[in-house]
């Protein structure tokens, strides 16, 4: 990892995103869904700041935070395990009086003291519905040489059809935004914003204070967008690979993408790594008859029958003459002797009995809840 520190802290929303995906979430926090056979969404933003000297992380959760705490613990994986900075969870207040927070201006006006407590100069807002591998030192130094107020992050991208009532697009002229659209419905490929921010830790205490004493409830919308004129909001272009998580569609054709091998590489560059809880599971046992092909297969899993096109997680088991195709099998999984699964989503510790046979189609694939058995 870098050991060299940047000047700013992090601050990522776990839930911001939750109502795109709610059969995802009903025990779990968007920040906490897995993703690409052995990892969870969290762990791209929070490797991306790790790989790029942010030691200093804030995670703000809201509900379902169970299962991320169980996931990052104290940070050790990304090295974030210190006696200054290191990893933050901050669940909402556990006050009578103090109503659940519905957008980042309450989550961020939650955290106030703690932010006038930092030496860090600058802030990095991100939201954990995307998987990236960024190098948040390039946005540190384009927003420190551009002199803005704010500096967001985009992409250019067709806006996915489970986000068209959730997105944020731009229209930039030399560098600045000049206009921020709320909910954009035009066809094609947009300027797409990925609710990526940097800004100074003072300004946006200011600006949080300000938005929190007028009953204001969105940073895009009630701060960004009504002060475009009087905040330099300068706009930074990713091109790099995006998965973005918006509905359950987009959540199996991203992971689907990861068999491409161009997609995997990019993702997961060998230079900047993307760190995960360590299971020290045994590797992968393929047995006498087991036929495997164009599939990503975690370790910890035992086949016997076939698999196709699928990505499967940590501890998924096929067994002898189960055939699986074209579908996300989340860890622990197990598919019984001659099963038939194809274009399936199967969370957690799903459970498909001998000689079932699920099957949904590439533009609805099937759904079957954690712990369940078919």
């Amino acid at each position: 990892m870098v050991s060299s520190m940047a000047n700013a802290l992090g601050v990522i929303f776990a839930n911001t995103y939750d109502n795109l995906v709610p059969d995802l979430v009903t025990e779990r926090s968007m920040a906490s869904i897995p993703f690409g056979g052995r990892y969870r969404l969290i762990d791209f933003v929070l490797s991306s700041m790790a790989n790029s000297g942010i030691d200093n992380v804030s995670i703000i959760v809201r509900r379902n935070y169970h299962s991320l705490m169980d996931h990052i613990g104290a940070g050790r994986e990304w090295d974030l395990t210190r006696k200054h900075g290191g990893l933050n969870i901050v669940p909402p207040f556990a006050e009578r009086t103090v109503k659940m927070y519905s957008g980042r201006v309450d989550a961020l006006d939650s955290i106030l003291n703690f932010l006038r407590d930092q030496k860090e100069k600058y802030v990095i807002l991100s939201d954990s519905c995307n998987a990236f591998n960024f190098d948040f030192n390039k946005l540190i130094e384009a927003h420190v040489a551009s002199g803005a107020d704010v500096t967001m992050v985009y992409n250019h991208a067709v806006i996915p059809e489970g986000a068209r009532s959730d997105n944020y697009t731009i229209k930039v002229k030399d560098g600045r935004v000049t206009q921020l659209l709320s909910n954009d419905y035009r066809p094609g490929e947009q300027d797409l914003s990925l609710n990526i921010y940097i800004i100074d830790r003072e300004n946006l205490i200011e600006l949080v204070r300000d938005a929190a004493a007028r009953g204001l409830i969105y940073f895009e919308r009630d701060i960004l967008a009504r002060n475009l004129e009087l905040l330099n909001v300068q706009a930074y272009r990713y091109d790099g690979y995006v998965a973005r998580i918006a509905d359950m569609k987009s959540y199996f054709d991203e992971n689907m993408r990861l068999l491409d091998p161009a997609a995997m590489a990019q993702l997961f560059d060998a230079d900047n790594p993307i760190y995960t809880k360590i299971r020290d599971d045994n590797p992968t046992r393929y047995l006498a008859g087991s036929h495997v092909k164009h599939s990503v297969v975690a370790d910890g899993c035992v086949l016997e029958g076939t698999v196709e096109n699928c990505v499967l997680f940590r501890g998924c088991q096929v067994r002898k003459g189960a055939v699986v195709k074209n579908s996300v099998i989340m860890q622990d999984s197990v598919i019984e002797d001659g099963a038939e699964v194809e274009y399936v989503v199967a969370d957690k510790n799903v459970h498909i009995t001998a000689g079932k046979k699920l099957s949904g189609a590439d533009s609805f694939p099937v759904f079957v809840a954690k712990g369940h058995t078919v």
